[in-house]
C-alpha cells in the first residue's frame, strides 16, 4: 500500500507480547492510527513511540478515520472484539485463533459477508516467502502426488496457562497443511500429555487423514530442549523441507528423491539437496500489507474467515479425540435443538430462543443464549447481546442496543434508540419476596427515546427516564429523570446535562460534538434552542 493520502488506517487492540510487533509493522507501513490496551501505561508509551493515539476500543470503533481493527488480545476475547468491530463497519484482522468455537467463527464470517468487510486470520506462515514458494512447487506438480506431510513446532516455552500447546502452536501448521492438500481431513486422531499442569497439555501429536489418500501429522511441544520449526512435504516425485530455523539461503530445500521398483523391491534414488532461492522479507510485514491491500481493493484475504473456520474444525476435532481417546471426524454438525426459523432480515443465534407470538423488526440481531418471551415486540435494527431476557409482553423500540446480561421484564418499555449497558438492572416490583406472588403489583417503567443506561446501573420500577438522559454506571435511579439529565450516585442525583449526542454540556450549554445549543427553562428542565 502506498503512503498516499487515500491510505486506509488501522488500530491495534492489544500491544503485548505479539501485538507490539503488529504495531511496529503497521507504523512502518504508514497505516497506524491508534492503539488500545488494558494497560494504559503501556499503550501510551507505545503510542508515543510510534506517533499514534492511545484510545479506548469504544473511541476507536466510533472513529470514522479508522478503517481496520487488528486484534492481538487474549484468545477468549477474539470473538467479542471482532464482532464489535465488524458491527461498527470495520475491516478486521484477528490473530489466531479466529475464535474459540467453530460456531462463533462462522458467525463472524456471516457478519463480515453481510457487511462486505474483510475478515482475516493471522496464520502468519501462509505469508512466509518459503511457504509460498513451497505451495507453488506443490501446485505445479514438482513433487508429484502428495503422500504425507508432517511438521514439528518445538521449543522450551513460552508456556501458557490460558491455552494448551495444541491451540498455542498447532494452528499455523494445520493452516499450512490444509493449504497444501486443498481439503479438510476426514478424520483427526490426537494424543496429549500433561506434565506441568494436570489440565493443560504440554505436548500433543495430531494425525490427519484426507479423503485424497494423503496423511499428515503435527508434533508440538513447549517442553523441548531446542527450538525447531520444520515442515516436511513428501510426494511421489520429490520431497521438500521448510525449516524456518535456517538462514534464508537454506530455509527451503528440495530433495528430488524418488523410489523405483526393481524386481518387486523398492529402491530409493537419492539426489543432491537443492536449496530454493528466496527473497528475504519479513513475513509479518507481508501479512500486514496483505490486510491493507484487501481493505483497499476489496479482495478476499488469503487467510480469510472461512480458512480460520477450517482450522478451528481440526483443532476442535483434535480436542475431542484427546478427550475420547480415539479418532474424531473433523466436521461435526451442531447437536441439540434445530435452529429456529427467523423472520426475514432478522438474525437469531442458534442458542437463542424466540417464543411465539413475537414481533421482531428487520435488521435486528439476537445473540447467544438470549430469550425473547411471547407477546414481545422488538423494533428494527436492534442489537440484543448475549444472555438477555426480554418479556413477556415487552416493547422495545427501533435501533436499541441491549448489551450482555440484561433482563427487560413485563411493564418495562424502551422507546427508540435506547442503550442498556452490560448487567444493568430493571425491577418491576418494589418489595419482592420469593414466597409471595406480586404480579398484580408490577409498576411500569418507561425509558424514553435516546436514553443511555450505564453498566450495572439499577432502575427501580415506576420511574420514567426522560429523552436523551444519561444514567452513569452503577447509579441507582429511584424516581423520574428529566430529559437530558446526567445522573450518578446512590441514590442517583443530577450532576449535569447531556446533549443529544451523549456529550456532557459545559457552562455554555453547547454540545462540543454537534454544536447544538441548549437552555435551562426551569430548575430541572433543559431544552434545545431552535432557531
Amino acid at each position: 500500500m502506498s503512503k498516499g493520502k487515500d491510505k486506509n488506517l488501522v488500530a491495534v487492540f492489544g500491544c503485548g507480547y505479539w501485538g507490539k510487533n503488529l504495531v511496529r509493522n503497521f507504523h512502518e507501513l504508514g497505516a497506524l492510527r491508534a492503539i488500545a490496551d488494558p494497560d494504559e501505561k503501556t499503550a501510551h508509551a507505545m503510542a508515543k513511540q510510534y506517533g499514534a493515539a492511545a484510545e479506548s476500543p469504544q473511541q476507536i470503533l466510533s472513529d470514522p478515520s479508522v478503517s481496520g481493527i487488528v486484534i492481538a488480545a487474549p484468545a477468549e476475547l477474539h470473538f467479542e472484539l471482532a464482532s464489535q468491530a465488524l458491527h461498527a463497519g470495520k475491516h478486521v484482522f484477528v490473530e489466531k485463533p479466529l475464535a474459540l468455537q467453530v460456531e462463533q467463527a462462522e458467525q463472524l464470517v456471516r457478519i463480515a459477508e453481510a457487511g462486505q468487510r474483510s475478515l482475516m486470520v493471522g496464520h502468519l506462515l501462509q505469508y512466509h516467502p518459503a511457504f509460498l514458494r513451497l505451495k507453488d512447487l506443490v501446485h505445479a506438480g514438482e513433487l508429484g502426488r502428495i503422500q504425507y506431510v508432517y511438521s514439528n513446532r518445538l521449543n522450551l516455552g513460552k508456556v501458557r496457562r490460558e491455552e494448551n500447546i495444541l491451540w498455542s502452536f498447532a494452528p499455523h501448521d494445520i493452516s499450512m497443511i490444509l493449504s497444501i492438500f486443498g481439503e479438510e481431513p476426514k478424520s483427526v486422531y490426537a494424543r496429549g500429555s500433561r506434565y506441568l499442569h494436570k489440565e493443560i497439555a504440554d505436548v500433543t501429536t495430531t494425525h490427519m487423514t484426507f479423503a485424497s489418500g494423503g496423511n499428515a501429522h503435527v508434533f508440538v511441544s513447549w517442553l523441548h530442549p531446542f527450538k525447531e520449526q520444520k515442515l516436511i512435504v513428501v510426494g511421489e516425485k520429490g520431497m521438500a523441507v521448510f525449516d524456518d530455523g535456517q538462514t534464508w539461503e537454506s530455509k527451503l530445500t528440495l530433495y528430488p528423491h524418488s523410489i523405483e521398483w526393481k524386481a518387486g523391491v523398492p529402491e530409493p534414488n537419492r539426489s543432491e539437496a537443492l536449496p530454493v532461492p528466496l527473497e528475504e522479507q519479513e513475513p509479518l510485514k507481508l501479512e500486514c500489507q496483505h490486510f491493507l491491500d484487501c481493505m483497499s481493493n476489496g479482495t478476499r484475504p488469503r487467510t480469510d474467515g472461512n480458512e480460520g473456520v477450517r482450522v478451528l474444525r481440526v483443532l476442535q476435532a483434535a480436542e475431542r479425540s484427546m478427550a475420547e481417546q480415539g479418532p474424531a471426524p473433523a466436521q461435526r454438525h451442531a447437536q441439540g435443538r434445530p435452529a429456529q426459523p427467523a423472520p426475514e432480515g432478522v438474525f437469531v443465534h442458534e442458542s437463542a430462543f424466540v417464543d411465539q407470538p413475537s414481533t421482531i423488526g428487520a435488521g435486528t440481531r439476537i445473540w447467544h443464549f438470549s430469550h425473547v418471551l411471547s407477546g414481545s415486540n422488538i423494533g428494527r435494527d436492534c442489537i440484543i447481546g448475549q444472555n438477555v431476557m426480554i418479556g413477556p409482553d415487552v416493547t422495545v423500540g427501533q435501533g436499541c442496543k441491549i448489551q450482555n446480561n440484561v433482563s427487560i421484564y413485563t411493564g418495562i418499555t424502551l422507546e427508540d434508540g435506547v442503550f442498556c449497558g452490560p448487567s444493568c438492572v430493571f425491577t418491576n416490583v418494589n418489595n419482592p419476596r420469593a414466597g409471595i406472588e406480586r404480579k398484580d403489583e408490577f409498576r411500569p417503567t418507561l425509558v424514553k427515546q435516546g436514553a443511555t443506561i450505564g453498566a450495572n446501573a439499577t432502575i427501580v420500577c415506576g420511574a420514567t427516564i426522560g429523552v436523551y438522559a444519561f444514567i452513569a454506571a452503577g447509579a441507582v435511579v429511584t424516581s423520574d429523570v428529566p430529559p437530558h439529565a446526567l445522573m450518578a450516585g446512590v441514590p442517583a442525583r443530577r450532576i449535569g446535562w447531556m446533549s443529544h449526542a451523549g456529550e456532557k454540556l459545559g457552562d455554555d450549554l453547547i454540545c462540543p460534538r454537534e454544536g447544538r445549543s441548549y437552555q435551562e427553562t426551569a430548575p430541572e428542565r433543559l431544552e434545545e434552542i431552535v432557531d
